[in-house]
């Protein structure tokens, strides 16, 4: 299939039903670097800020209550591709990743569920199967030529795929104006 909806909502799944189990650590504490030597390698789970954009920054506490988020965000890598994941119980769930080797135009996403839209001044695509009506939504924000970041909303009971898009619509607005 050429569109990556299928496979994002699938990891997203993934990375919700991972977390919904206890799996991972958010917030580990850092290892402070010996006085004769370099800093330890930073573990995949928990970006350096160094590396870039950190996903799970993206929403502050006053981001997440805006959304209707009232968990943490764990930290993940999928597929290389450094992401956050927010699981509310019994309701959806949101993964916020960052790609910073494929900018917009590289990513393979199907016509027919795209939209082109803009998120800030940002130029933006909303995928949505709307046929499938499965619940789920993705934003796709362009941050320059070779970068960019997807925020991936799946409602727990996968339907009701418009209000998935209004919640990937709203989670993009806040996380964009953090981007560089």
């Amino acid at each position: 299939m050429s569109s990556r909806l299928p496979l994002l909502a699938l990891g997203a799944l993934a990375v919700m039903t991972v977390s919904a189990c206890g799996q991972g650590a958010a917030g580990q504490a850092k290892i402070p670097p010996a006085a004769d030597g370099p800093a330890p390698a930073p573990s995949s789970s928990a970006p350096a800020p160094d590396r870039g954009v950190d996903p799970c920054a993206l929403l502050g506490p006053q981001d997440r209550s805006t959304a209707g988020i009232n968990v943490l965000g764990v930290a993940k890598e999928i597929n290389g591709a450094r992401a956050c994941d927010w699981t509310v119980p019994a309701t959806f769930g949101v993964t916020i990743t960052v790609d910073e080797r494929n900018g917009l135009t590289d990513l393979e996403v199907a016509r027919k569920t795209a939209t082109k839209t803009k998120v800030g001044g940002r130029d933006a695509l909303k995928v949505a199967d709307k046929k499938a009506a499965d619940g789920t939504c993705a934003v796709l924000l362009g941050m320059g030529e070779k970068a960019s970041v997807q925020i991936d909303v799946s409602n727990t009971n996968f339907t009701d795929t418009p209000l998935a898009c209004e919640r990937a619509v709203k989670v993009a607005g806040l996380a964009e104006p953090k981007l560089p």
